[in-house]
């Protein structure tokens, strides 16, 4: 038998962490205040269909015991062995249909054999269709006095109001973390297992509030290690994940930028047999940790580890700004909504990784602001290691290279570099070691797109607003077009289009017009996917809103 079955509550007084529901549950039944019809809500392994069973004994018991059934009488004993003709425990999901509910009201007519109440306990009763609620509705208003309804639920908000209006409704909470790891040492040290109380909080934490998930990573990890003491690389070897060190070593080479050293994690991830996909989580998870840490200066149920590892967090968090590991966090989630579906998910992280790294060594040359305030210097500086040389150094280089540009070029409109508002194009004089634009080049264009576009006269204007941005490796800027009306007449016009580029950002630019169809088949080809807003914010770093 599986442990989380062999170790199941058989009374209120062992139910984990549902102090609330096991209190109101208990005061209705030694008050013999029953209700007809109760609704239990809550995420898996909290304790729905354990506390229903418990309660369905409880009310039939011979021999209460305030409240408590006694689970030696004989319809106690029945109903544990799932031989009682008088609680009927139903799966919904694959009992949905109209006939099935019509059984049951045909069946609640008859009164219980052996004992007091008809328990009905309808498990997962949001997978009923439309038909079979329009069924039970009736029944479940005004059943028979001998006849409790239990429904347990995962996803109340499917079902109806109707049916949520005629039960009792208890939320059942997610378990704390120290409360699973509390009862599995007990469990632990009642079978005789040994397990160190690292590798129990471990599993607590990432059983997410389920029990029923502990208790079965607890089963698998003593079948795995039977003769042995059961410890935190163990279980980490078990579940396919990594131990917290190396996150801070991922995370420390991402905010240096080191892409080398955070690829070689990757690789060594991969070589040890662990999942890619389960790594990704946990950034995510430890991103999470980092930022919850550089903003809660006191304990808090919100960061449950121990001193030790909380001061590790705190540290990372000074090295790294929230802001960044908030972008961590947003670029690791949409990598692992992708990772799902690709054959192979190394090489998505492997990228992602690389474009993170990328954007660390680079300079936003329009952040001056972050650069004026001295007491923002001096605490930043007081950071800095020797990892950051390498940044600092590159930015100095990027700040003196665009001081250069800037001296030589003087800008003639405010808030975009070099945009001229008249927007003239004759007597254009070029220099002949022009440097071709870079990706960097195409996202200030974009940025400052509106601006830009007033250079032309209204006719052009007008469809360069109905167009869209767009990126493909090359380097070459990409202006989707509505219709092919738009991109013929924007196409005749390129030579000024390009004109008033190389003048406002002297740069050489190389500008394609292309239908939204033949864009999005050629970055299919590519990407294995069509383009959006979000993926093009993330290679050419625009925001959604500034477009």
């Amino acid at each position: 038998m599986a442990l989380y079955r062999k170790l199941r509550p058989l009374k209120f007084a062992d139910v984990i962490g549902q102090k609330a529901i096991v209190r109101t549950l208990l005061n209705q039944l030694v008050g013999h205040k029953l209700s007809h019809a109760y609704l239990f809500c809550g995420t898996r392994g909290t304790g729905k269909t354990t506390t229903a069973k418990i309660f369905a004994r409880a009310a039939n018991c011979l021999n209460p015991r305030d409240g408590e059934p006694c689970n030696e009488c004989s319809v106690c004993r029945d109903i544990l062995n799932d031989t009682s003709v008088n609680v009927i425990d139903i799966d919904a999901a694959s009992n949905n249909g109209v006939d099935n509910i019509r059984d049951i009201r045909e069946e609640v007519k008859y009164p219980p054999t052996d004992c007091a109440y008809k328990v009905y306990i309808v498990d997962e009763v949001h997978m009923l269709s439309t038909g079979a609620f329009n069924a039970l509705l009736k029944t479940l208003e005004e059943p028979p006095e001998h006849v409790i309804f239990i429904l347990a639920t995962t996803d109340p908000q499917k079902l109806p109001p109707t049916v949520l209006s005629r039960c009792q409704r208890y939320d059942f909470k997610r378990i704390s973390s120290s409360d699973i790891a509390s009862a599995m040492q007990g469990y632990a040290d009642n079978l005789s297992i040994s397990i160190s109380l690292d590798a129990l909080k471990y599993i607590a934490d990432i059983s997410d509030g389920a029990m029923r998930d502990a208790l079965s990573l607890l089963d698998q990890a003593a079948s795995c290690y039977m003769s042995e003491k059961i410890t935190l690389p163990k279980v980490l070897e078990l579940v396919g994940a990594v131990d917290p060190s190396v996150l801070f070593d991922f995370t420390d080479a991402l905010g240096k930028g080191n892409s080398s050293v955070a690829l070689d994690v990757i690789d060594k991830i991969s070589s040890d047999g662990k999942d890619i996909y389960q790594f990704a989580q946990d950034c995510i998870q430890h991103f999470r940790n980092i930022v919850v840490a550089s903003v809660m200066e006191k304990p808090s149920p919100s960061l449950d580890f121990s001193e030790e590892y909380t001061e590790r967090l705190r540290s990372a968090s000074k090295k790294i700004t929230p802001q960044t590991m908030l972008e961590y966090i947003n670029a690791f989630s949409t990598l692992t909504n992708q990772m799902r579906y690709a054959a192979n998910p190394r090489i998505l992280l492997e990228v992602a990784v690389i474009k993170l790294c990328g954007a660390e060594a680079q300079t936003n040359l329009t952040d001056f602001d972050s650069l004026q305030t001295p007491g923002d210097d001096d605490a930043r500086i007081s950071h800095i290691d020797s990892g950051d040389i390498r940044v600092l150094e590159s930015r100095i280089n990027q700040l003196e290279q665009r001081l250069a540009e800037l001296i030589s070029n003087p800008p003639v409109l405010s808030g975009t570099p070099g945009i001229n508002p008249h927007g003239a194009s004759d007597g254009i004089q070029t220099s002949p070691a022009r440097v071709k634009a870079v990706p960097e080049d195409i996202q200030n264009v974009f940025r400052h797109w509106l601006e830009f576009i007033n250079c032309f006269d209204n006719a052009t204007k007008a469809l360069l607003c109905r167009c869209k941005p767009g990126y493909l490796d090359g380097g070459a800027m990409h202006i989707i077009c509505p219709d092919p009306a738009s991109r013929d007449w924007l196409a005749s016009k390129q030579n000024h289009i390009v004109n008033n580029l190389i003048q406002n950002y002297h740069k050489e630019f190389e500008v394609r017009f292309s239908l939204s169809d033949d864009y999005d088949t050629e970055h299919k080809r590519l990407y294995g996917q069509t383009d959006t807003f979000e993926e093009l914010q993330s290679k050419i770093n625009i925001k959604i809103e500034e477009w």
